[in-house]
């Protein structure tokens, strides 16, 4: 085995699969890009969080692990590429100086028209290796265990007269990690191995007395928007949602959790498998005119410091499908995702509407919004009692539903709805009004 920079080839074949990620993970989803440069400063929610064990123990809705299960066909001396990706909350605090020189943390700071206030900024992190099947069947297989220590930095903020009044601090909390590989050959004809990922936070943080409510104390420690891009150098994967007859059952007795393995890259192609915890089909696409996040190493998306990131793979089940695909509520493109992937035996085509106090809601239905019965943003607080249209009915593989919205009244609806930035609620957080349909 060996952990190294990949070949230019691996490069290029990964750079598709990465950018559908960055796309529908890192640059928003659930829910939509915040970055530190837009007028928003909070994420709503995210996908692909994995926590610390000792914080998810006692909860349904956590999990500190995925679980990835796909069929390769290897080809002679094939090599494995596998990346793991994910975003690391950078915790931003503000502090303001004082006449004795020492420096107090404060909600916010004020320069002007300028307000500094804290938030999380997600910076993007990566697992590499390149391993060989022959490897993946010895014993347990290979096993990388990770460290991301504890950092701390901070940035002086000057006045209009260059005098220094704050200063920002930026913390990354240490992060233990491990991805498992390994590999059984199946029996048969075929050369087909039965590849499993796990990938889990391995931390061993536990919240004190006075952090066991607060999940904001988890998410420095936690792995968000984790997801997996495989590589072979040789061979093919199989199609976990269109396998030939040959091998259904053997893709029907594979177990994924928390993640869906799809077919990734250039359509035709069948070397890359891009597993995520987002429902996708096969060969995703992002629009050549989607922007795409900032890039590398940017602060992708500044997350709540106490707001909730619902776990959990959310697809899309509204709109026509057509030859070419469509466009989900991401701008991702793929086949019609409404026919349900073998991912468990109870996971059955989502309904394209919910029930909500006893009343149908899909898309076009107006309903009034009651965030707070659950740990929420502040920002939610200001829409209490505000009427929004229904976008679509999201369902995710651990049962729950999401309802996306615009706001009636908002100016800028019309461009959420081109973009896609809509905002998320669950069923308990809203009720339907009178003429909703």
């Amino acid at each position: 085995m060996s952990v190294t920079v990949f070949a230019p080839e691996t490069e290029a074949r990964f750079a598709l699969a990465r950018r559908v990620a960055d796309t529908v993970l890192f640059e928003g989803c659930a829910l939509h890009p915040y970055r530190g440069s837009a007028a928003e400063h909070r994420l709503r929610r995210q996908f692909g969080v994995l926590v610390p064990p000792a914080w998810g123990a006692d909860r349904e809705e956590e999990y500190d692990f995925q679980h990835t299960e796909c069929l390769m066909e290897p080809g002679a001396d094939a090599a494995l590429a596998v990346e793991l990706r994910f975003l690391r909350a950078r915790r931003r605090t503000v502090q303001q100086a004082r006449a004795d020189g020492t420096f107090t943390t404060v909600a916010e700071l004020r320069l002007g028209e300028r307000v500094l206030a804290p938030l999380d900024e997600g910076t993007v992190e990566r697992v590499e290796a390149v391993v060989t099947p022959a490897e993946l069947v010895e014993g347990d297989g290979v096993t990388l265990a990770f460290v991301r220590p504890a950092e701390e930095e901070s940035e002086p903020v000057l006045d209009e007269d260059g005098r220094a009044v704050g200063r920002l601090v930026r913390r990354y909390e240490e992060i233990h990690g491990t991805l498992r590989l390994s590999a059984r050959r199946l029996d048969g004809p075929f050369r087909v191995m039965r590849l499993t990922a796990v990938v889990e936070n391995t931390s061993p943080w536990a919240p004190a007395d006075d952090e066991a409510a607060d999940r904001g104390s988890a998410l420095p420690r936690s792995l968000m928007a984790t997801h997996l891009l495989l590589g072979l150098s040789a061979g093919s994967f199989l199609s976990m949602t269109e396998p030939p007859e040959w091998a259904k059952d053997a893709i029907a007795s594979c177990r994924n959790l928390h993640t869906w393995p799809v077919l990734a890259g250039e359509p035709g192609r069948a070397d890359v498998v891009l597993s995520s915890p987002v429902i996708l089909g096969d060969h995703p696409a992002v629009p050549p005119e989607h922007p795409g996040p900032d890039g590398p190493g940017s602060p992708y998306a500044p997350v709540a410091a106490d707001g909730p990131l619902t776990p959990g793979a959310v697809r899309a089940v509204t709109g026509a499908a057509s030859a070419g695909g469509f466009p989900d509520e991401y701008g991702v493109v793929h086949p019609d995702t409404r026919r349900a992937p073998a991912v468990e035996a109870d996971v059955a085509p989502a309904p394209d509407e919910a029930v909500v106090d006893g009343r149908p809601v899909r898309a076009g239905s107006r309903v009034r919004l009651r965030p707070g019965l659950r740990r929420t943003d502040a920002q939610d607080l200001f829409l209490r009692g505000r009427v929004a249209t229904v976008e679509s009915v999201l369902h995710d593989v651990d049962g729950s539903v999401h309802l996306a919205v615009t706001v009636e009244g908002d100016p800028g609806a019309d461009i959420r709805r081109a973009q896609g930035s809509f905002l998320y609620f669950r069923t308990d957080e809203v009720t339907p009004v009178e003429d909703a349909t």
